[in-house]
């Protein structure tokens, strides 16, 4: 456990779980230093293949922002927060795959922590909305970046102008869930998806992410550039003679990571 933030193994995955359910598991300042201490340790351990990012008890994944603790901020203090790093930032940066596990309410800078993961898993009782607008604000950890390239301009622009709040039926349909599933099935189903991607081969995992997620970022031709090079370290690597070598002898590979 890092502060306030549970952490649980669950064979090559790790479980980080926001804990302060008594205010929606809301990402005070102090919460967002320990997750981003607890995604950098996890992203570190080399026998954590895959991590699973969830918030305790049956209510909220996150609330957002603490807004006790905005209304005190002055401008320089929010400038100094924003420029110094954030926890949204040390979700994109993971190496390996993040499965969010959305079991309630997801707004503000909950739904940015969410769509700075690679895959999400929610209830049907889940709510997503970025309200910003409703408070005088905009959202500011990614959120007006993150959602045009998830579920296109027009759902974004619906979202992030007005505030409103939608269903896990409505983000199944615009694609901002992968899965919608019962609540008791969530945890479960959770880490067997993470349980599922940490069995392959881990450095052509890690090579996968971060190719794709090249696509967000650059032109075609450089993603293009990008991935031939990692498709050259995976083919160099032992995993790649030894999935090979187990597809073409009909076993199941084992990988070493190398």
């Amino acid at each position: 456990m890092i502060g306030r933030i549970i952490t649980e193994r669950v064979g090559p995955v790790t479980l980080l779980v926001i804990s302060n359910a008594d205010r929606q598991n809301a990402l005070t300042a102090s919460m967002r230093d320990e997750l981003t201490h607890a995604l950098e340790w996890a992203d570190e351990e080399a026998d954590v293949r895959a991590v699973v990012l969830m918030g305790a008890g049956e209510r909220s994944f996150a609330a957002g922002g603490d807004i006790n603790e905005l209304a005190e901020r002055t401008l320089e203090q929010q400038r100094h927060i924003m420029e110094n790093g954030s926890v949204f930032g040390a979700v994109r940066r993971m190496r390996k795959p993040i499965v969010a596990a959305i079991n309630g309410v997801c707004l503000g800078g909950g739904l940015e922590l969410a769509l700075s993961c690679d895959l999400r898993v929610a209830v049907p009782q889940a709510r997503f909305g970025q309200p910003e607008v409703c408070i005088g604000l905009i959202p500011g950890g990614g959120g007006t970046q993150m959602l045009p390239r998830i579920i296109g301009l027009g759902h974004a622009m619906r979202l992030v102008l007005t505030g409103d709040v939608i269903d896990s039926d409505e983000a199944l349909r615009i694609g901002l869930v992968n899965e919608v599933v019962p609540a008791a099935a969530l945890r479960g189903r959770a880490v067997s998806l993470a349980t599922h991607i940490a069995s392959r081969a881990p450095l052509a995992v890690l090579a996968a992410k971060e190719a794709t997620r090249a696509a967000l970022d650059l032109p075609f031709e450089e993603g293009r550039q990008r991935e031939l090079a990692l498709f050259e370290q995976c083919f160099a690597s032992a995993d790649r003679v030894e999935g090979v070598g187990a597809f073409l002898e009909k076993r199941h590979p084992s990988f070493r990571g190398c």
